[in-house]
């Protein structure tokens, strides 16, 4: 990458995460800042996993390209940009040294994470001793421990902490995980009013559509870059970013100034609502429903006219019933999100949704479902069907399912157990769903019919009597 511009930037953000999403979104904002705004920040990028892109990031001497393809106002845009934000990638696995001195840098004020709804987790059972602690929010405490003894309870040490994992009060829950593994481990008294007097915590909203690798187009794309790239991220163009954060917060970070749609509110709680419930919570809907019949696109989805009109019917006549916004509609806002669904740039494929959809059923619908039985007393039958779909999924041999190893092995435990059992037990799993479904009234009773029917028919033969 010789000929490729790098800028001299100092390292000010720390990344945990390398994945599409959050290279489309905060390392974007970060370089069209340094652009636009002078903010000369540098991103220092580790991978929160053992496995991860960090290696093929520091092959390509942290470079990448971005592409935007969408409508806006009625106009095609078709953008790509050369990300020059990123100064080092790091796998901590590998290379402990490096990972602590970053932590320990004077100059760093920002840290950024993006590890998926299931990294924000404590592990009572983490003692690492001198190893690297299994979970992001344990390797974060190492990190901050380092920081607190290197550089004491002075300004120099202060910093933020913007989470962009899409849990509810994900900076609220972050904290708590950092103060579970303070108390865990004895770290005392000192170290614990250091994180509360000097650490800033964020909780946030992040909403862009990202595809990912757009590998259909990438020897269309290759003429227009100047190098091999193996990390080129594709989105749509339209971005917003939520944020509770205080004047720390905003002077380190102050994209909100410069024309990028950041928003910093008291409350991110009723955008949250709307945002998780119809947005992802269609996406993580529609993802086993549409891999279980043959389709491949969000966008394949939405214009299949049974399937499109049944995650229609979902979204205006289950999710929609129980979202209320003080000052918007959530009428528009679902015929914004089906409209960005439908963008003919973007190949948003549903197996790179299909990750983690275990936990991202919990948290995308699960609180859509009880508010929809509690206002109507009964069971939504298309997110509930949706259920029985998602069990179907992870039992199937024809896909590759992405998740933790438990959630795999639980499911591979299942695969000779009759259908019956098989749902007591997905229902039943406290450490999937934080309750039993199964207490949940009519919904064993929906899922084994359900889960009976996808088993000898078609997907859409059973769709044309959900109503």
């Amino acid at each position: 990458m010789e000929n490729q511009p790098k800028p001299d930037l100092p390292i000010k953000i720390l990344q945990f995460g390398e994945g599409n999403f959050i290279r489309a979104f905060v390392d974007w904002l970060v370089d069209n800042l340094n652009e636009k705004a002078s903010y000369n920040s540098g991103v220092a990028v580790i991978q929160p996993i053992d496995k991860g892109l960090v290696e093929i990031l520091s092959d390509q001497d942290c470079l990448y390209h971005h592409l935007i393809q969408g409508l806006e106002n009625g106009q095609k845009v078709d953008d790509i940009r050369l990300i020059t934000c990123i100064k080092k990638a790091i796998n901590p696995f590998k290379n402990e040294e490096s990972f602590y001195a970053l932590g320990t840098s004077s100059e760093v004020k920002l840290i950024f994470s993006n590890t998926t709804e299931a990294g924000i987790a404590f592990d009572e059972f983490d003692f690492p001793s001198d190893n690297l602690s299994k979970t992001f929010p344990g390797k974060l405490v190492q990190l901050l421990q380092l920081r607190f003894e290197k550089l004491g309870n002075t300004p120099q040490s202060e910093l933020a902490i913007i989470p962009c994992e899409l849990i509810e009060s994900n900076g609220d829950r972050l904290k708590t995980c950092i103060e579970q593994y303070i108390n865990l481990w004895e770290l005392g008294k000192n170290f614990n009013s250091w994180v509360n007097q000097r650490v800033h915590f964020a909780n946030t909203l992040v909403d862009r559509i990202v595809p990912g690798y757009p590998k259909d187009e990438i020897e269309s794309i290759r003429p227009r870059i100047g190098f091999d790239d193996r990390l080129v991220v594709k989105s749509e163009s339209f971005h917003f970013f939520v944020i509770e954060g205080d004047e720390f917060i905003q002077s380190n970070f102050p994209a909100h100034k410069h024309g990028f749609n950041v928003k910093y509110v008291k409350s991110i709680v009723p955008y949250r609502t709307q945002k998780v419930r119809i947005l992802n919570g269609a996406h993580t809907c529609m993802v086993p429903i549409g891999l279980l019949a043959g389709i491949e696109t969000v966008r394949d989805v939405v214009e299949d006219v049974q399937i499109g009109n049944f995650i229609r019917a979902t979204i205006y006549d289950e999710i929609i019933d129980t979202i209320q916004i003080p000052d918007g509609n959530p009428v528009e806002f679902a015929e914004q999100v089906l409209s960005r669904f439908q963008n003919p740039y973007i190949r948003h494929e549903l197996t790179s949704i299909s990750l983690n959809s275990i936990s991202k059923w919990k948290v995308r619908i699960l609180p859509t479902v009880i508010d929809y039985v509690s206002k109507n007393g009964q069971l939504p039958k298309r997110l509930t069907f949706s259920l029985a779909c998602l069990i179907k999924f992870y039992l199937s041999e024809e896909f590759q399912i992405k998740d933790d190893q438990k959630v795999l092995d639980f499911f591979d435990s299942l695969k000779s157990e009759a259908n019956e059992q098989i749902v007591h037990k997905v229902l039943s799993n406290h450490n999937f769903w934080n309750m039993d479904l199964t207490q949940l009234k009519g919904m064993s009773k929906a899922i084994n019919i359900y889960f009976e029917k996808i088993s000898v028919s078609s997907i859409r033969s059973i769709l044309i009597n959900i109503k």
